[in-house]
């Protein structure tokens, strides 16, 4: 299960709408659950999509990656996963984004607009079972 902290599930919608007919990305900052704990996204850090065909696929630039991870961690966050738009495709991760996953144990989460806006989540497994769907809540801010 992943949770999101309201604002920063807003925040992922807001960009996957501005981005229009290109992809979106960027990286998701919280706590990373374990078990039956679930992962809660505090905060959506945005990236640019530095993709060759960004209309149909997303990349962030390893420096920028870096850079993203060490102001996560500075401020005393765990990197939760990563969040990616489907501006025209469908509501799971697309072959390509199997394709490329590379963090075992992370979340990829996929806003899809294809109609009103969906919000999915899945961790990447690391082998050949590839992504598990995760359940998504959105946290009331107390």
């Amino acid at each position: 299960m992943i949770e999101f902290a309201r604002e920063a599930y807003d925040d992922v919608v807001r960009r996957a709408g501005a981005g229009g007919a290109e992809e979106v990305c960027g990286v998701l900052a919280g706590s990373r659950g374990d078990g039956d704990e679930p992962s809660v996204v505090a905060r959506a850090h945005e990236a640019e999509n530095v993709a060759d065909a960004p209309e149909v696929r997303y990349r962030i630039d390893p420096e920028e990656q870096l850079e993203l991870f060490e102001a996560i961690e500075a401020d005393g966050r765990d990197v939760v996963g990563f969040y990616h738009s489907h501006p025209a495709g469908p509501t799971r991760p697309s072959e390509t984004d199997a394709a490329r996953a590379t963090w075992p144990g992370y979340s990829y989460v996929v806003c899809a607009l294809d109609g009103c806006p969906f919000v999915g989540s899945w961790r990447w497994r690391g082998d050949e079972e590839g992504f598990e769907q995760e359940t998504v809540a959105v946290r009331s801010e107390r």
